[in-house]
């Protein structure tokens, strides 16, 4: 096998297939990992002109940084920022419209910048011994509202000293409060004159320069703030809060409004689960917020609840009652309540009546809209969006005549690339619901040909694929089908977009009812005749790496299944992820409750059934799916005579979030699949190295 991998410079060796000899090229692993990308979005006071985020890939220092670039009146985007140390990133317009604040990592920690739309030179507005973690400009413009973590005690510094480093689980935080910084935009830096410790100097009088003061609002409370707002008239806060940033502490989130002036805290929503603030009325007289009112059992998949409440308190008003998806993003204008929300593998903007609830689509173009930042009269809007054939981009319209106009081109990187042709297909499952999936051709697909398929299916489960030219870095998708395979991504049960009853179909039916999903989306290909069947490879990552691990001890169908961050055990799962609640509420019980259930849905209960090669990838320091669900299976497969090969990536969580990293799980993957459905050994680029360095 020929694996020389195409690059801009042609100079990298075995990096990938060989480009065919046409008009357009396959890209390299690198260059697609390395896609520069459109991120969050600010629309400016006035609306005329916005601020975003772009995304790139440094890989002398193996990490993405991100920088902001701006569009004035519609036009070409510059770049703005520019940090050689770090990124630049949550850039937020003042009220008048004159500056631009942003988070840019200062000596040890993040701190607020501020630059003038104009250009310019970026400088600090902060000094704070602690990482800023987030900010809000007053509605004058005079200050911010910032959030820091608590210091450290004295008494864990004490402790450290004498008995070195451990933590007592669910114990060990630092709570986030609530502080205060003027803006002083014309203030002289502490750096511009030295400031001795005597006071020996010509000049007669000796003041040492000094940043603006940090000023408590709320602090030394027994609760953790996890979001805030000024209100329209400056003289309120609404703060978000529960009792500590642990994970699980999410349940027990309210609100509650600040007057500034006196420093008093009043509670405002007080619900038995989490409550979460969306935004001020425009009058600033109502608080829209979103709940799962008392429901702690099945509000990872059931719809949430929005609604509004008068500051001063009082009945809470039901809002979009009527509408079956979760609506997101929520900002209140004087125009109404804008959002964004899922409708199948489509996500649009819509519009809510704070005065009767109702929801009306606001517009439907491009196909899938991400973030987005609007005007507070609601008449212009900005937006990160993407029409399935190109890259996402930024998008400008007004809102009354919703014609959105790209003022970015970031697609114009994948303009000569061979790209994956999408389509959205559906068929019944073994139970007659019906799923959706994604299925990617070739482009020089032929309909009388039979195809080797791979299966890549999403996290979640409410997650959700969606046509992309570019689906995926961590799986070659791209080099698998211009080596002539088809790619389907089904959008099992519990994915998002499809309704509540439709999240809901795999509660107590895990990995069963996912499993009839995919496989039945396999035999709808089959019998079009569209595909090998005895080529055909699954994996995924996270809740897809669960599906696949249950497809590796359920059936003999695939040739080789990879398994990224997937549950094997159930029960392993429950008692060392960080996020026990998820269990329970698909589950509907603990292991002691019911232990049926836990084998019902556990990809090892079927261990010595299984007989598919498998590749389990892994982070090392996964919290999220601990790294013990990849031993078992990895154990249990080798215990049965399965071929077997585990990849831990070190220093990772639950994804890997670096450049070289995603390298390697993308050429793992190559490998191990095109071993088992081609017959080819595939080596990396540095074992063929070595292979000449003994020659």
């Amino acid at each position: 096998m020929n694996s020389r991998l195409f690059t801009i410079l042609c100079l990298f060796l075995a990096s990938g297939p060989m480009v065919a000899q046409d008009d357009s090229r396959l890209p390299g692993f690198e260059e697609i990992i390395a896609l520069r990308s459109a991120g969050s979005v600010a629309i400016s006071p006035d609306g005329q002109h916005v601020a975003f985020t772009s995304g790139r890939t440094n890989w002398s220092k193996n990490r993405y940084d991100t920088e902001i670039w701006l569009s004035k009146n519609g036009g070409q985007p510059f770049q703005l920022t520019n940090n050689t140390d770090g990124g630049s990133f949550n850039p937020q317009w003042s009220p008048d419209g004159q500056w631009i604040a942003f988070l840019r990592k200062s000596g040890e920690h993040n701190q607020i910048h501020v630059i003038s739309p104009n250009g310019g030179e970026a400088r600090a507005m902060t000094n704070s011994d602690r990482n800023i973690e987030s900010f809000d400009w007053s509605p004058d413009g005079q200050r911010f509202a910032i959030s820091l973590s608590e210091p450290e005690a004295k008494s864990q510094k004490d402790r450290k000293e004498r008995f070195g480093a451990y933590e007592v689980d669910d114990q060990e935080f630092r709570r986030s409060w609530l502080y205060t910084v003027d803006f002083k935009p014309d203030m002289p830096l502490p750096t511009d004159l030295p400031c001795y410790d005597t006071k020996d100097s010509t000049a007669q009088a000796w003041k040492c320069l000094e940043w603006p003061k940090v000023e408590a609002l709320i602090d030394s409370v027994d609760y953790t703030i996890r979001g805030f707002k000024w209100s329209p008239s400056g003289d309120k806060i609404v703060i978000n809060h529960q009792p500590d940033p642990l994970i699980n502490s999410f349940f027990d989130s309210d609100i509650s409004i600040l007057d500034v002036e006196s420093g008093t805290v009043t509670p405002l929503v007080e619900n038995p689960s989490a409550d979460f603030f969306a935004d001020w009325s425009p009058d600033g007289k109502f608080i829209l917020y979103e709940s799962s009112l008392d429901n702690r059992t099945s509000n990872y998949y059931l719809n949430g609840n929005i609604f509004k409440i008068p500051v001063g308190g009082g009945r809470a008003i039901p809002l979009a009652t009527d509408f079956d998806e979760e609506i997101g993003s929520l900002n209140w204008t004087e125009t109404g309540i804008i959002g964004a929300a899922w409708q199948k593998t489509k996500r649009f903007l819509y519009r809510i009546d704070p005065n009767t609830g109702k929801v009306t689509l606001l517009g439907d173009n491009p196909r899938l809209i991400y973030g987005f930042s609007v005007t507070e009269k609601g008449d212009k809007i900005a937006f990160n969006a993407e029409s399935g054939e190109d890259l996402n981009e930024i998008y400008w319209t007004e809102t009354a005549n919703y014609r959105p106009r790209a003022i970015t081109n970031f697609t114009e990187q994948i303009a000569d690339w061979k790209v994956a042709q999408s389509e959205v297909i559906s068929w019944k499952s073994k139970d007659s619901a019906t799923i959706e999936g994604i299925l990617h051709k070739p482009q020089d697909y032929d309909p009388n040909k039979k195809y080797p398929l791979l299966v890549v299916i999403h996290g979640g489960p409410t997650g959700i694929d969606r046509p992309r030219p570019v689906p995926s870095s961590l799986y070659p998708i791209l080099h698998w089908l211009d080596k002539g395979a088809l790619v389907l991504r089904p959008n099992y049960r519990g994915s998002a977009g499809y309704g509540e009853a439709f999240r809901s179909l795999n509660v107590q039916n895990l990995g069963v009812g996912d499993a009839w999903d995919v496989l039945s989306g396999v035999d709808h290909l089959a019998d079009q005749g569209l595909i090998d069947t005895t080529r055909m490879g699954a994996m995924g990552w996270s809740q897809g790496g669960y599906i696949s691990a249950f497809l590796t001890t359920n059936t003999n169908r695939f040739k080789a299944i990879s398994v990224g961050a997937g549950i094997s055990n159930w029960m392993t799962y429950y008692v060392n992820t960080d996020i026990h609640p998820f269990t329970r509420q698909y589950l509907k019980a603990t292991p002691w409750e019911d232990e049926e259930i836990y084998k019902k849905t556990s990809p090892m209960t079927n261990i010595n059934q299984a007989s598919t090669p498998t590749l389990i990838q892994h982070g090392e320091f996964d919290q999220r799916v601990p790294i013990a669900n990849a031993y078992e299976l990895l154990q249990g497969l080798r215990d049965v005579g399965v071929p077997a090969k585990l990849v831990v990536y070190k220093g990772f969580g639950h994804g890997i979030s670096k450049p070289k990293e995603r390298l390697a799980a993308a050429w793992h993957n190559w490998q191990w699949f095109n071993k088992y459905l081609w017959g080819e050994e595939v080596q990396l680029p540095f074992d063929k190295e070595k292979e000449k360095d003994k020659e």
